[in-house]
């Protein structure tokens, strides 16, 4: 096959990795298994505009590295071409690689991807825009603009940011009303909350808030209800032991599309989308596509015959 690799040079780990040894290693890791790689390193104002060249230029697969907002805009553009995605997880968190079971390592995940294992799995979008992880508002979103304000050069500085930031919102959480209709069934109900989370399936028993299934065709949808600082503690505490839908404040569900309506929408009002701040529009659709995003996985155990 022939593959483009995209790198970007800003994202995480990336940022002190000589990317020229790395491109050789990556090269190196696809031509033993007999593909072409093209590997090219670029800022990361220049990650979206590189991808789309990419996905133009004849490739057969993308491969991908950076942090979550790189890894959403090539899955988006994937999606939208047909291309299969390789995932070089470089950021953060790296939530869409830990949903694929890649190593986190971002050399050892170049020989898992040089195997070419494709899988079809799930992707989702708010308003047509594709989106791999989670669209939220209220705490995430508040925690997130934050964050924003805050200055940070590095991974560390970044994680150190993102603390400060949630012990801030738990002394301050916001409280909104939402109007939500699940599946188009024609009931819509109103609530307050404090946040709303939705992602590309439904999230597992883990305290990064990732997927363990990105194959169940359905959205997983989460509704705290508004909470005094006590109560984000509480729900804080349970996220970190990976227990978070046993608050009492959260509800989940599960739904193909999602219709939701701010009826006191303010101009001001912020969202998240796979960790980028976005204006939060007074009505937002939902939708989870199944099976329309093909990636490179770990290629299967076939179990040994006793």
């Amino acid at each position: 096959m022939k593959i483009t690799a995209v790198l970007n040079r800003d994202g995480g780990t990336f940022k002190t990795t000589d990317m020229q040894a790395y491109c050789a290693s990556a090269v190196k890791a696809f031509a033993a298994k007999g593909h072409d790689l093209d590997c090219v390193v670029v800022g990361g104002d220049e990650v979206v505009s590189a991808l789309e060249t990419a996905s133009t230029s004849g490739a057969d697969a993308l491969v991908a590295g950076g942090g979550d907002g790189t890894i959403s805009a090539a899955a988006g553009i994937a999606w939208k071409t047909g291309l299969p995605l390789g995932v070089v997880p470089a950021g953060t968190m790296n939530l869409f690689a830990r949903s694929l079971k890649l190593p986190l390592d971002i050399w050892k995940v170049l020989d898992t991807l040089a195997d070419v294992q494709i899988q079809s799995v799930d992707i989702a979008t708010a308003n047509g825009r594709p989106y791999v992880h989670q669209f939220s508002a209220g705490l995430h979103a508040r925690m997130v603009r934050m964050r924003n304000s805050m200055n940070f050069a590095s991974k560390l500085g970044k994680m150190r940011a993102s603390t400060n930031a949630a012990f801030g919102v738990m002394l301050d959480p916001p409280r909104f009303e939402v109007i939500f209709d699940i599946d188009g069934d024609g009931r819509s109900d109103e609530r307050p909350v404090s946040a709303i989370s939705v992602s590309n399936n439904p999230l597992g028993n883990n305290a990064l808030f990732f997927a363990d299934d990105l194959t169940t065709g359905k959205l997983g949808v989460y509704l705290a209800d508004p909470l005094e600082p006590t109560g984000v503690f509480s729900l804080a505490f349970d996220i970190m032991r990976g227990r978070f839908t046993d608050n009492q404040a959260v509800t989940a569900s599960t739904a193909k599309v999602l219709r939701l309506h701010f009826p006191k929408h303010r101009q001001g009002a912020a969202c998240v989308l796979d960790g980028e701040l976005l204006r939060m529009p007074r009505d937002v659709e939902i939708k989870i596509h199944a099976g329309e995003l093909k990636v490179l996985v770990p290629a299967q155990k076939v179990a040994m015959p006793a």
